[in-house]
Formats: structure tokens, C-alpha cells, sequence
């Protein structure tokens, strides 16, 4: 019943791995988090944080790139972006897999949906 935040840093990209989020972050959290290119967070709205509570995990964030994953049952990325509202973009990519660089990273945050999620 606790929250895993795994943080990496891979060719200049520092990347956001948020495990098993069961509760909302506090200033002290996104202090130790500090600036994230990119996040990978769990949509599936039911064994983790709300997906309500996540969208407002990623709004603070502001990580230029999101991947949704655990997309299961009503949670749906399509969910999740329209939660993030303005400020965010979406892309619907026509592959599983991506490359990503800080060159090639968006200018906004942006949703990154993998063919298959």
C-alpha cells in the first residue's frame, strides 16, 4: 500500500518509472523526483492511484513525454489525455516500439500511445 517510483537516467534522459502509485505525491515527493523527461505511468485506475489522481501527478510533473501503461478495463489513454486537458498533446503511434533522444524530445508534453495499448 505504498508508492515505487523508479527514476533512470539513459543517454541524457532522465526517466520516470511510477510503479505502484497508491497515493497522491507531496512537495517533499516531487522534490526528490526533480525534472523528468519522460514517465511512464499506470492508467489502470484500480490497483493503483485514481487516474484522476494520476493526471494530476503528470500535470505537476510536466514531463515532455508520457507513456501510459496498464491500460486495462475503463481506463483507456483516451481517458487519461482527456484528464490532462490543455497543455498536453497526444500521439497515437503506428508502432510498439519508439526511439527517443533529448533532440527528438516534443516541445510539449506530449502522450506517446504505442500501436497496441
Amino acid at each position: 500500500d505504498a508508492n515505487s517510483i523508479f527514476i533512470f537516467e539513459v543517454a541524457g534522459l532522465c526517466i520516470g518509472h511510477l510503479g505502484h502509485l497508491h497515493h497522491p505525491l507531496v512537495d517533499a515527493h516531487y522534490a526528490q523526483i526533480g525534472r523528468l523527461d519522460v514517465v511512464m505511468v499506470p492508467i489502470d485506475g484500480a490497483l493503483t492511484l485514481s487516474l484522476g489522481g494520476m493526471a494530476e501527478i503528470l500535470k505537476r510533473l510536466r514531463a515532455r513525454v508520457i507513456l501510459p501503461m496498464h491500460a486495462r478495463g475503463f481506463a483507456t489513454p483516451d481517458t487519461l489525455i482527456s484528464m490532462l486537458g490543455d497543455g498536453f498533446e497526444s500521439h497515437y503511434l503506428g508502432a510498439r516500439s519508439f526511439i527517443l533522444s533529448m533532440s527528438t524530445l516534443p516541445r510539449m508534453p506530449t502522450v506517446l500511445v504505442p500501436l497496441g495499448l
